[in-house]
């Protein structure tokens, strides 16, 4: 209407016939530059709404984890592949010289995108932290050792059921999704980090006290110290422990009775070793 000087409104049963009785045949070029422009604005509309439309149908993917009575989520990568996507497109909308009336809704939409990729960044983290610290802070062994790290652990662990329960009841992904829900991950990692650094100094005063468990990786380490009121738990770790022995013979009372090579060669002990109420090393 500015550029020709006069009122155009186009309403549902605006036709091409409207057009000749104003006469816009006149301004061919004006009209060609307000239609491209309005086909690109429509595009960035189109693909804000498949966008969208495509995030209502997404979820997440709950199954349970193992016994733990808790769950996890699978299928990230999907999730990523979608997300990295749609960044990608509604950065090319933030740049682009049509975008000023749909300008709020694209700003909004890439904080929403970003919130995502945040927390699920973290959800990562915490889910691959969990998983490994979750069987070792089971035993009751190592919660007596280590009952400070223990008592941090679970703390996150109860976040991390609450969570999961949560989504596994409301599953879709942007729902889930909070500044909430990344803040709370975010402190859960941090602790988890702390638990992990202080587990691997306990594990390291452990070799201190016995140098022969640097030959054992630290998983194979918190197999037997999970495990201290049975003796019989070194039996695998044996040959890595000390050269060529291959088992110990315990009789019922769980007393070491006598040593074997690798090739079965036995060696009694002189006298009955008690290895209960001892430390491993």
């Amino acid at each position: 209407s500015e550029k020709v000087g006069f009122d155009v409104k186009p309403t549902e049963d605006f036709t091409f016939t409207s057009c000749l009785e104003l006469k816009l045949d006149n301004y061919t070029e004006i009209c060609q530059e307000v239609g491209d422009r309005a086909a690109k604005e429509y595009a960035i509309e189109c693909s804000l709404d498949k966008m969208v439309k495509e995030w209502d149908g997404m979820e997440f993917r709950v199954p349970a984890y193992k016994e733990t009575g808790t769950f996890y989520v699978t299928g990230f990568d999907d999730i990523c592949a979608q997300l990295d996507e749609h960044i990608q497109t509604t950065q090319t909308m933030q740049f682009s010289a049509f975008k000023k009336p749909f300008e709020e809704r694209i700003e909004e939409w890439a904080t929403k995108l970003l919130l995502v990729s945040d927390t699920i960044e973290e959800w990562i983290k915490v889910q691959g932290q969990w998983m490994y610290l979750q069987p070792i802070f089971e035993s009751e062994d190592i919660m007596k050792q280590l009952p400070l790290e223990g008592k941090k652990f679970k703390s996150v662990d109860s976040t991390w059921r609450h969570t999961m329960n949560n989504t596994k009841n409301n599953p879709n992904v942007l729902r889930v999704c909070s500044n909430e829900l990344l803040e709370k991950l975010k402190q859960a990692n941090n602790t988890l980090e702390e638990v992990q650094k202080n587990l691997e100094n306990y594990l390291q005063t452990k070799r201190d006290a016995f140098a022969r468990f640097y030959f054992l990786s630290n998983d194979e380490l918190l197999e037997i110290l999970s495990q201290t009121k049975d003796p019989t738990a070194v039996q695998p770790h044996l040959r890595k422990v000390f050269e060529n022995m291959s088992s110990l013979e315990f009789n019922e009372e769980k007393e070491i009775l006598a040593m074997f090579s690798a090739e079965g060669e036995k060696i009694d002990y002189v006298t009955v070793r008690d290895p209960r109420g001892k430390n491993v090393e």
